[in-house]
């Protein structure tokens, strides 16, 4: 399980910047080599030069997302925490452990269902990645 909903807090300065450059992001759907679960949207957000891979899947209350490692991938994260609020569980997938991933990715879950376990990045790291994003 990730921390308590606590440790997301997010700064309300920093929290209308990641939102402003939410509303940047431009979105294109992906064509699946390998078919997904049915229920899963792919998409790629870009956002100036930088794209970043994201999955999405069920509702707001049982569903989750897994993004891309790199800064772009944080701030979609961050933009469906502050719409969801926090997940009940948040992991990361090491490098190449998904073909989908192949650097990685970080994953939120709300619900009952599990996250990666490869590593657990803490909140603060993530708000800290998605910040890069921002530059």
């Amino acid at each position: 399980m990730s921390p308590p909903a606590e440790r997301w807090e997010i700064h309300p300065g920093l929290r209308s910047r990641f939102l402003a450059a939410g509303d940047a992001i431009g979105w294109r759907p992906v064509a699946e080599v390998a078919p997904r679960a049915p229920d899963r949207r792919v998409r790629v957000a870009r956002l100036r030069e930088e794209e970043a891979r994201v999955e999405e899947w069920g509702t707001d209350a049982d569903g989750g997302v897994t993004v891309d490692s790199g800064p772009l991938g944080a701030l979609v994260l961050i933009i469906h925490v502050v719409r969801r609020g926090a997940p009940d569980a948040l992991g990361a997938m090491h490098a190449d452990r998904e073909a989908a991933f192949p650097a990685g990715a970080i994953v939120a879950v709300w619900g009952d269902a599990p996250a990666p376990d490869d590593e657990r990045p803490r909140p603060a790291d993530v708000i800290e990645l998605a910040r890069y994003a921002l530059e």
